[in-house]
């Protein structure tokens, strides 16, 4: 620590960039900063860290590198080369195994065009990358719809198509390709096809319209109408393309739209490319989260990566909040209507769905994570300061006032723990009094944990509304635990859930996964309730039927059911059966009533 003190001591006020190192001189953690002294210092500032992985992580640091860079952008610029270069255990992990394609413009005298996986370094030209195969193959088929090109491996040198040399192939006479092997195609007319093809890869689609549009009425105004109806072909293709395309304003030209979906564990972005209002490129990374990066820190990953990917170079930047660093040469833009606001959600749209998708199919392999997927929304939507891995729901029963009693259902890990669920038959309150009852229960629930030394839970959930929760309080307070453990109140009319000391309730959406949870631990309390309701009133009507007879008292009575569990069992009982239970003077008088017409 001396030493780590040491080098903060000296760093600089500067941007750049940070290494951590531990004892065996393993990289853990790379990071950028605007200055290095004010990031690299906040980590050894802290008492409590709010993910325990940077706890971890912090601890075993024993060395720490940095390197100097002119501005902000260098240091994030060179952060995103140095992560995906050595990829630390502590950094984001961008899980993105897969080799996207890209359509390649070969460099030779007939250039050919065709997709590929592997770019080389050999002069060709490169376009792409395509998230989507389906949108890469829909453009290489209007493409080869449009200026028909050569598919072969013929070396078409002036010399060897000028000796003869090759002969037209099959391509050819389908209409696939003008046949430049045998001169039928010059080599002007090819590569002005060529530059065409370019400009559509480009997204520049309404720059080959116009110019169509024009061959068009030129050759009509000449009376080559042959040539106007292919030409017109052309337009049709071109214009059926363009309207499957997302068209939003042809004035918005060259803009970058990034997107982020997060959880506790990963998240999401989309990244999509917009040229003349058209959106030509799109594609959504996943991001592992490793320590607890804020949403700038991934959404500054995921726009050097993808702006490096597609070799953007896009001079704004649509994003959905603005980040805590600069772009140099690049604006970022938070619209707030119009069509970029429509982008944006397009992009939101896509990242989210993306996100549904995954995370369905991690839970499907591994239940676990679900449950703290589940328990990380529930924090989030109720407010809790810690994930809410025990819950207990409250609800009271009574008929008139009769048999009154409660029960506590317990949520563990965001499912029923049924072992753990009890029944209070309360014992101090006489008629329907609810707040008196909920405050019985509470006291002998807690009262109980605490002196057996158990764990509390992490939210208490009471069936009620303002004056349940309010009581509820009074109660924990007597007790020693409020403040302890989070404690809420759900209102069954419009499924308000209230809060202590906040007079306005929360109102979650119904399609929630946090108010299905809670609505289901309501639910289970009354059921759960109502069950042991109507057993006691069952028990307390047989058992007053039962002590009518004259000679059996009140702790006969209970023998019997406790044994027999009903009148009709107790009436079905042999005779040995009886005296076993209550005794032959007793068996004999309850023989006699059975008889005289019960």
């Amino acid at each position: 620590m001396d030493d780590i003190k040491e080098v903060i001591k000296n760093l600089p006020e500067l941007p750049g960039v940070y290494k951590y190192f531990d004892d065996n001189d393993n990289l853990l953690y790379i990071g950028k900063a605007k200055s290095l002294k004010k990031r690299v210092s906040s980590y050894f500032n802290k008492i409590h860290y709010e993910s325990r992985r940077t706890a971890v992580m912090v601890k075993k640091i024993v060395r720490i590198e940095f390197t100097i860079v002119q501005t902000e952008t260098d240091a994030l610029l060179l952060e995103n080369s140095l992560i995906k270069e050595f990829q630390p255990r502590y950094n984001i992990n961008l899980k993105d195994d897969k080799t996207y394609p890209f359509i390649r413009i070969t460099k030779e005298r007939f250039p050919k065009v065709y997709p590929t996986r592997n770019p080389v370094k050999d002069g060709s030209e490169y376009f792409g990358p395509y998230g989507s195969l389906k949108m890469m193959h829909t453009i290489l088929g209007m493409i080869k719809q449009l200026y028909p090109l050569r598919n072969c491996n013929l070396v078409l040198s002036e010399s060897n198509i000028n000796s003869g040399k090759f002969r037209v192939c099959l391509e050819y006479h389908i209409g696939n390709c003008k046949g430049p092997c045998e001169n039928h195609q010059t080599e002007e007319d090819y590569l002005q096809s060529i530059e065409q093809v370019r400009k559509i890869l480009r997204g520049n689609i309404n720059e080959v319209i116009h110019r169509l549009k024009d061959n068009i009425k030129t050759a009509a105004d000449t009376w080559e109408f042959e040539t106007a109806e292919r030409l017109k072909r052309k337009l049709d293709i071109l214009e059926q393309y363009q309207g499957k395309s997302a068209i939003v304003n042809q004035s918005i030209h060259n803009v970058d739209v990034l997107t982020i979906a997060s959880d506790n564990r990963f998240a999401f972005a989309n990244y999509m490319k917009i040229v003349n209002g058209m959106i030509i490129q799109t594609q959504t990374i996943e991001l592992k989260k490793q320590l607890d990066e804020t949403e700038s820190e991934l959404l500054g990953f995921a726009l050097i990566e993808m702006r490096q990917r597609y070799l953007s170079n896009s001079r704004e930047i649509i994003v959905p909040f603005l980040p805590d660093f600069e772009l140099e040469d690049a604006t970022f833009v938070v619209p707030k209507l119009g069509d970029k606001k429509k982008l944006l959600e397009l992009s939101l749209k896509n990242a989210l769905f993306y996100k549904k998708e995954k995370l369905e199919q991690y839970e499907k392999l591994n239940p676990e994570l679900k449950t703290e997927r589940l328990l990380a929304k529930i924090q989030a939507d109720l407010r809790l300061t810690e994930l809410p891995y025990h819950i207990e729901c409250f609800d009271n029963s009574n008929l008139q006032g009769t048999n009154p009693v409660s029960a506590c259902v317990v949520f563990k890990n965001g499912r029923a723990s049924k072992k753990d669920y009890r029944h209070f038959n309360i014992k101090t309150v006489f008629g329907p009094n609810d707040f008196a009852t909920m405050q019985e229960v509470l006291t002998r629930r807690y009262s109980r944990i605490l002196a057996e030394g158990e764990l509390l839970p992490q939210l208490i959930i009471v069936d009620g509304g303002k004056g349940q929760l309010s009581a509820s309080v009074e109660t924990l307070k007597s007790i020693g635990i409020y403040g302890k453990v989070a404690v809420i109140g759900i209102a069954k009319r419009l499924e308000e859930l209230y809060y202590p000391e906040d007079p306005f309730p929360l109102l979650l959406d119904k399609k929630s996964e946090t108010l299905k949870i809670i609505q289901q631990m309501r639910d289970e309390a009354h059921r759960f309730g109502i069950t042991h309701h109507r057993k006691r009133r069952e028990n307390s009507t047989l058992a007053t039927e039962l002590t009518s007879v004259k000679g059996i008292g009140e702790e006969t009575a209970r023998l019997l059911l406790s044994q027999f569990k009903s009148l009709k069992k107790v009436k079905l009982a042999s005779e040995k059966e009886l005296i076993d239970t209550i005794g032959q003077a007793k068996t004999r008088i309850l023989l006699e009533y059975f008889k005289s017409g019960f």
